[in-house]
């Protein structure tokens, strides 16, 4: 192959049908990497782990943060592992090599009380597009790139469904609910034409990953909540609101789109309402203090516990 980096690019866009934006990060990633290796090797068959190891050690000295350099080093093995499959190189030297440790960080999501204010939030510059971006958000927990990805023939007014297009190419169908139902109809109307994307610019085109984050921030704003909240945020606490209600974990990962449930699994940790609620429930000497009680926050409506995280 003339370029390695090149072939193994398009072999994630065609192949493995990754992301614009998983394609746009290992290709900054490995251009960083090759870049640094300069003249040291004419290619990739001329390296070995301690050039690996190397560059790690330049990214630590750059001030470069564990998940970022950890995101480095997947990007270098994934590679290595391509091009040993296509016979460029012997063996992967980053295959062996330990990623830093990385601290286990809590989901961030809204207590319900926050998710009301939001979704109800006043803001007089908000349309009915901005309306019903953060009304489907919370609704269906896309994410932003489905999001954004979504045409008019995803979306199913009367089934209050949407076709996504998730990681890997793989669809799946996502319900939604009457508020967002009510949301959409008046986007819709606005919006007018019967094909396109849902979401629109000002100019006409699709609306941008960027601006979606713009505007779920000033309605944030427009609440009066004063965290960061993002599209992901409404993801998080999409999930964490089912699992507190009692969804079965394995329905919120088809939800979400996850390959594995493992990564669904990470709500648990903070879908603390339902354990405490069955607690109080089975445990012969739970409520001898109500949890609601003096010097123990209350947690029936998502209080201080579940603003943790």
């Amino acid at each position: 192959m003339k370029d390695p980096l090149t072939a193994f690019l398009a072999y994630l866009e065609v192949e493995r049908r990754a992301s614009p934006h998983t394609v746009k990060s290992y290709r900054g990633d490995l251009e960083d990497f090759r870049t640094w290796v300069g003249s040291r090797a004419s290619g990739p068959a001329e390296l070995d782990v301690r050039d690996v190891r190397a560059y790690l050690a330049t990214l630590h000295t750059r001030g470069l943060d564990p998940v970022s350099i950890a995101r480095k080093l997947a990007a270098i093995r994934s590679w290595f592992r391509f091009l040993r499959r296509r016979g460029v190189v012997s063996d992967n030297p980053a295959r062996q090599i330990r990623g830093p440790r990385l601290a286990q960080k809590l989901v961030s999501f809204l207590p319900i009380d926050e998710t009301v204010a939001l979704m109800d939030a006043g803001d007089p510059a908000a349309t009915a597009r901005d309306r019903a971006i953060v009304e489907l958000l919370y609704a269906s927990g896309l994410r932003v790139s489905e999001l954004v990805g979504l045409d008019l023939r995803d979306v199913d007014l009367a089934e209050m469904t949407v076709r996504v297009l998730g990681k890997g190419g793989k669809e799946r169908i996502v319900p939604f609910g009457d508020a967002a139902a009510r949301a959409l109809r008046a986007c819709l109307d606005v919006r007018g034409a019967s094909a396109g994307p849902v979401f629109l610019n000002r100019r006409g085109g699709r609306l941008t990953v960027r601006s979606v984050h713009t505007i779920v921030r000033r309605h944030a704003r427009a609440a009066g909540i004063v965290r960061r909240v993002s599209p992901h945020t409404l993801r998080h606490t999409f999930a964490t609101h089912l699992l507190d209600s009692g969804a079965d974990l394995r329905m919120i990962q088809e939800l979400l789109g996850h390959s594995r449930l493992s990564t669904t699994q990470r709500y648990t940790h903070v879908g603390s309402d339902q354990l405490l609620r069955i607690y109080d429930a089975a445990h012969p000497r739970a409520k001898e203090q109500s949890r609601s009680g003096p010097g123990f926050p209350g947690h029936g409506a998502r209080g201080e516990w579940g603003a943790r995280g």
